[in-house]
C-alpha cells in the first residue's frame, strides 16, 4: 500500500464539518434566497455586509468574488495601478502578488520576522529607503495564520512614506490588534471567504472594508463594470460580485466566528502543552495581538519525515506555504526584493508544518496527533 492509498482519519481541515456544524440554520438561510429569487448581490448581500463592516469595527464592507478579487479591487480604488511599488511578503499565498499584477503594479517582496512570519518592519525600512525604480504606493501586510503583523509599525512607516496601508487579512478573521480587529488598521483591508477560512463560505467570496466613503464608492462601481447607474460604466470596472447564497451561509456563520475562533485557541493551547518540551519551534504569539489559529503551525528540520510519518497514522498534516512565490516557476526571477533579501522566507519553507486544526476537531483527535509526534521524537 502506497502512501497515497492510507486513509486520512484526522484530515487538517475539514470545511464539511463547519457546514454539518450549522446545518439546519445553513439550509434555511439557502431556502430563503432560493425561493426569494434574487441571487447576485441584493438585500442579502448588504446585510451580510452592514455586519461583516460592524464585526470589523469598520463603516463600508463591499463584497466581492474572492479575496483575490478583493485585493485588486482594493489597489484598483486607491489608484494604484502601472508604475507603482506595492510591498508585500513572499511567506504568503500566491493570490497575493498574483492579485496586485492583475492590477498592474509590482509587487515588492521584504522578508518576514522569524517567529511571526509576517512582514519585518526593519527590512520594509531598509527597502523603502533604497527602492527599486518605480513610485512607492503601498504597503500590504498579511496577517498569516490568524496573528496579526507588527501594524504599528508599518502604519507608522506607511504613513510616512506617503503610502497606502492595505492590509491582507485572508487569514485573520476575528483577529486583534491591541484590542482592535485586524482589518480596521488600513485604508483597506481585504478579507476571503475561501471554505477553509475562519470564517468560510460553501464556495468562494471576499470582502473589502474601509471607513472611506470615497474608497467604498469606488469599489462597488469596480465590482460591478464601473456602474453607477445600471448599464452605464462611468469607468473600468470588472464583474466581481459576492452572490446572495454565500452571503446568506456568512451571515450565520458570522454569528458563531467568535465561538469557533475560541475552540481554535483552545485547540492551540492543547497543543503546546502536549508537544512542549519537543525539539520543534511551537507557534509565536505576538503579546500585543490575539491570535484566532488559522493555522497552527510548527517548524522543524525533519519536516518531510514527520509528515509521511503522520499520514501513515491517518493524519493530514499541510504546508502554508512550500514555495515562497519569488521561488515559484511564474515569478522565478522577475520579482524584486528588499535590499537583505529573502533569507528568513527561504530557510522557513522547508520547515514548517501546518497540524490539523479547525473548531470541531475533537480532543481525542488532538491527543491522537500530540502522541504520533511525540512518538515520532522518541
Amino acid at each position: 500500500m502506497s502512501s497515497q492509498d492510507i486513509a486520512v482519519a484526522i484530515p487538517q481541515t475539514d470545511p464539511r464539518a463547519g457546514y454539518l456544524a450549522q446545518r439546519a440554520a445553513i439550509d434555511a438561510a439557502i431556502t430563503r434566497v432560493l425561493e426569494g429569487g434574487l441571487y447576485v448581490l441584493g438585500r442579502e448581500v448588504e446585510a451580510f455586509e452592514a455586519a461583516f463592516a460592524d464585526f470589523v469595527d469598520v463603516t463600508h464592507a463591499v463584497g466581492v468574488g474572492s479575496g483575490t478579487d478583493a485585493i485588486e479591487l482594493a489597489l484598483r480604488a486607491c489608484s494604484i495601478g502601472a508604475g507603482d511599488l506595492v510591498f508585500t511578503v513572499s511567506h504568503t499565498a500566491v493570490a497575493t502578488v498574483a492579485a496586485i499584477e492583475r492590477a498592474g503594479a509590482t509587487a515588492v517582496l521584504i522578508d518576514v520576522e522569524p517567529g511571526t512570519y509576517t512582514m519585518a518592519p526593519h527590512e520594509l525600512s531598509r527597502a523603502l529607503r533604497m527602492a527599486p525604480p518605480g513610485r512607492p504606493a503601498a504597503v500590504l501586510p498579511v496577517h498569516i495564520y490568524g496573528q496579526p503583523a507588527e501594524l504599528a509599525a508599518l502604519s507608522e512607516l506607511a504613513r510616512a512614506h506617503g503610502l497606502r496601508l492595505i492590509e491582507d487579512c485572508a487569514q485573520s478573521h476575528g483577529a486583534l490588534y491591541h484590542g482592535r480587529p485586524a482589518g480596521s488598521f488600513g485604508d483597506v483591508a481585504c478579507f476571503s471567504f475561501y471554505p477553509t477560512k475562519n470564517l468560510g463560505a460553501l464556495g468562494d467570496g471576499g470582502m473589502v472594508v474601509a471607513n472611506d466613503p470615497v474608497l467604498a464608492a469606488r469599489l462597488r462601481e469596480i465590482r460591478e463594470y464601473g456602474w453607477r447607474e445600471r448599464y452605464v460604466s462611468a469607468g473600468i470596472g470588472v464583474n466581481s460580485r459576492l452572490d446572495a447564497i454565500q452571503a446568506a451561509v456568512l451571515g450565520v456563520k458570522l454569528e458563531r466566528l467568535a465561538d469557533d475562533n475560541a475552540k481554535r485557541q483552545a485547540i492551540a493551547a492543547r497543543y503546546d502543552a502536549g508537544l512542549a518540551g519537543l525539539p520543534l519551534a511551537l507557534p509565536t504569539r505576538r503579546p500585543e495581538a490575539t491570535h484566532v489559529f488559522h493555522q497552527y503551525v510548527v517548524r522543524l528540520a525533519e519536516r518531510d519525515v514527520l509528515r509521511e510519518r503522520l499520514r501513515t497514522a491517518g493524519i493530514g498534516a499541510g504546508i502554508h506555504y512550500p514555495v515562497p512565490v519569488h521561488l515559484q516557476p511564474a515569478y522565478g526571477g522577475r520579482l524584486d526584493s528588499g535590499p537583505s533579501g529573502l533569507g528568513v522566507t527561504e530557510r522557513a519553507a522547508p520547515q514548517i508544518l501546518s497540524l490539523p486544526i479547525y473548531p470541531q476537531l475533537a480532543n481525542g483527535a488532538i491527543d491522537r496527533v500530540i502522541t504520533a509526534i511525540r512518538t515520532f521524537f522518541r
